[in-house]
């Protein structure tokens, strides 16, 4: 071999400097960092100790739903807004779905003046928090004005699908009035609930 060629039969000096950029540089720089944190915790630390610190954080992460902390999904039933008859949360409005006419010159229980009430309705059953009794509930579209596009409310409970329509509150349910225009939705209360016959 010639005194120019190394080891593999390649020439010395022909090797040209490694120019990987600013991204090479970058990259080589978060594997020394990474290989050197590394080496500094398996210093320090046995496999032991490691699974033992494991242990604690998984026992310690499912502990964490026990701790007394305020949840809104868990707040009483005398919150805010269930007084309210402009707010979603009042207690009349458990099967709603459309803008709620007390926040739209109306009350939830009369259309605004300019509109008038449909001749069909959806219902539902709502419990009163003030004496704890279920009330059946009358849901009317107001009908004959632009939507009124304030205090919207879409609340399911037991609302059903669109093919049993008397309890679907997806529906536009301005049949039968002079315009087919929504406007908003009260809700009346038609009677007490009948309470299931024990055993039933």
């Amino acid at each position: 071999m010639s005194e120019n060629t190394g080891r593999m039969g390649s020439v010395e000096g022909t090797r040209r400097p490694r120019d990987d950029g600013i991204a090479g540089i970058g990259m080589r720089a978060i594997d020394v960092l990474a290989a050197r944190a590394t080496r500094g915790i398996a210093r320090f630390t046995s496999r032991r100790s490691l699974l033992a610190r494991a242990g604690v954080l998984i026992a310690g992460s499912a502990a964490m739903p026990l701790l007394p902390v305020l949840r809104a999904s868990a707040a009483p039933a005398g919150v805010a807004g269930v007084d309210d008859p402009t707010r979603c949360e009042y207690w009349r409005n458990c099967g709603i779905d459309g803008y709620l006419c007390s926040c739209c010159g109306g009350s939830q229980s009369s259309c605004p003046p300019g509109t008038e009430p449909s001749h069909v309705t959806w219902i539902g059953t709502c419990r009163n928090p003030a004496d704890g009794r279920d009330y059946v509930i009358s849901y009317n579209d107001c009908c004959g004005k632009t939507p009124c596009g304030r205090c919207a409310c879409n609340r399911n409970e037991g609302d059903r699908p669109v093919y049993t329509p008397a309890k679907a509150n997806d529906i536009l349910w301005c049949f039968g009035t002079q315009s087919q225009a929504y406007h908003c939705s009260v809700s009346r209360v038609i009677s007490e609930a009948a309470s299931a016959p024990p055993g039933g």
